[in-house]
């Protein structure tokens, strides 16, 4: 399974969701990747800890040999970085890939990373994608290579705006590219239950029968300190409330799948 984490709206906690469910995951027992395609390589500090010349090399290697490639058939390699968590792997981001992406786009490398996916997912059961917070080379990359996509949602005019067209991109790309892709549903993020404006929003978005996901991840400055530290949450503190909740939105991924 390959699930893309978008919204085209920064800072609503994209590379929290993904490597929080990604770190999940790999404690459920499945073995896990996270692709970082994320220029800003978030994703890829948050597990490993890494910045700048001290981060593997990683997803920008493998686009850099498709540029130079020569025969159809010839099989490009990616490395995979381990973690130190049991059962989870990275393929790291870097700033390279902002230079790279002209040179895709005008070499039409849209499906490369598709059929790598395709090729891991032989070695891996679960594989979440990180994505920019744009719709751009990289992000139409992930959504024609994955099966599911999931929507963050932190609960504000300017993100609801921003949802009804990361899903009409995917209406669009679904129809021209992947039609096996689904929008597997709405992340709530930073959810304060005691703010009626965060129900109301929801409750408006269920009405107008948008995939809203019934497992709400709670705002909380606990989650800056595994960003500080890190560590997901889940070995952080796997007790605190926001840790529940990734698991229970887990869970509920894995039953609907």
């Amino acid at each position: 399974m390959r699930r893309a984490v978008f919204n085209q709206k920064g800072g609503v906690g994209k590379s929290s969701i993904a490597c929080n469910l990604a770190a999940v995951s790999a404690a459920e027992g499945y073995r896990t990747l996270l692709v970082d395609l994320d220029p800003q390589a978030n994703s890829t500090h948050y597990l490993t800890g890494l910045t700048g010349d001290d981060i593997p090399v990683g997803i920008a290697d493998f686009f850099k040999q498709t540029l130079s490639s020569g025969p159809a058939s010839k099989k490009h390699r990616v490395a995979i970085t381990d973690t130190r968590y049991n059962n989870l792997h990275l393929v790291t981001a870097s700033r390279e890939l902002t230079d790279l992406q002209a040179k895709l786009e005008s070499k039409f490398k849209i499906n490369k990373l598709r059929r790598l996916l395709v090729e891991l997912s032989e070695d891996y059961e679960r594989i979440y994608i990180d994505t920019p917070p744009s719709l751009n080379f990289y992000t139409y990359s992930a959504l024609i290579a994955a099966d599911r996509v999931l929507i963050p949602f932190d609960c504000d005019s300017f993100s609801r705006q921003a949802l009804y067209n990361v899903i009409a991109h995917v209406s669009e790309l679904r129809a021209d590219h992947n039609e096996s892709l689904i929008v597997e549903g709405v992340v709530v993020n930073q959810f304060e239950a005691r703010a009626n404006l965060h129900k109301t929003l929801i409750d408006e978005l269920v009405a107008e029968g948008l995939p809203v996901l019934p497992d709400y991840l709670s705002s909380t400055v606990k989650m800056r300190e595994s960003h500080e530290a890190s560590v997901p949450m889940i070995h952080l503190a796997p007790r605190h409330k926001l840790s529940q909740e990734f698991v229970s939105l887990f869970s509920a991924l894995e039953q609907a799948s």
